[in-house]
């Protein structure tokens, strides 16, 4: 039977799964199969449903924008791919593992070494060297301070950041802050990189620089999963899933001129 832990905010109850596991597609690298997400009530009432069987595969190498209007269910969705949050019925699938089994602390780890964020705020922290804040996901994962260095200093190169080494964010345009949040994102070598709205606190003209970065990851073989409310940059996208009322409204490829 599910439990209820009574208190004055909303209440998730976890439903097991019946049968034997889920199976990921061929081919997916992250996978939604009927997930639906609940918040309850103290009184065992339902909140709101914010996901109500989501079905999404998305293939490895895949650069997909996801869009929809606030109360649509895309930052619930988002939590769970990721693994910020758990479904409360269906199967999250991410390279092969379903995180819905995970412990908390194997989640915290496999989160830790499979998903890249990418925030609208650039969540650096200002004492430290844009290194140094590259090497912190690696510090958490222990990971000798020669080759955190290492590692830092070859994404900073990716970004086109190899210039800027020593310095603080103070010293840094917005621009050049969000490269070393992708630079970040990247250390880890994670499989999936998750860009929400990324280009939402920067000018046009930066904004573009931006997206040029993340497409040039893409490019690279790096699976990159973007929430957007700009049409502009969805089209940029190889493919869209809109969400509305906590289900997929819309899912297609985007045709290339």
């Amino acid at each position: 039977m599910p439990t209820l832990q009574m208190g004055s905010n909303p209440v998730e109850v976890m439903v097991p799964r019946a049968g034997g596991g889920a199976r990921p597609t061929a081919g997916a690298i992250a996978e939604l199969q009927a997930v639906r997400k609940i918040y309850y009530k103290p009184d065992g009432s339902i909140m709101a449903e914010a996901l109500r069987g989501v079905d999404i595969a998305i293939p490895k190498g895949q650069y997909v924008a996801v869009m929809g209007a606030s109360g649509s269910g895309k930052s619930t969705l988002m939590n769970i791919v990721g693994c910020l949050d758990r479904p409360t019925t269906g199967a999250y699938l991410l390279d092969g593992r379903d995180c819905a089994k995970m412990g908390d602390e194997e989640l915290s780890g496999f989160r830790g070494r499979k998903i890249g964020f990418v925030f609208q705020a650039f969540n650096l922290i200002p004492e430290l060297t844009i290194e140094e804040n590259v090497e912190v996901p690696l510090f958490y994962q222990a990971v000798p301070k020669a080759v955190r260095r290492k590692r830092a200093i070859d994404k900073l190169t990716l970004v086109g950041l190899d210039h800027r080494l020593g310095h603080r964010p103070s010293e840094l345009s917005g621009g050049q802050m969000q490269r070393v949040a992708i630079a970040r994102a990247l250390v880890t070598e994670p499989v999936v990189l998750l860009a929400d709205e990324p280009t939402g606190n920067l000018d046009s003209a930066t904004g573009e620089a931006i997206l040029e970065v993340i497409e040039g990851l893409h490019k690279g073989g790096m699976t990159i999963i973007i929430v957007t409310h700009d049409d502009r940059i969805s089209r940029r996208c190889q493919r869209v899933v809109r969400l509305a009322d906590g289900l997929v409204e819309r899912d297609w490829m985007v045709e290339k001129a």
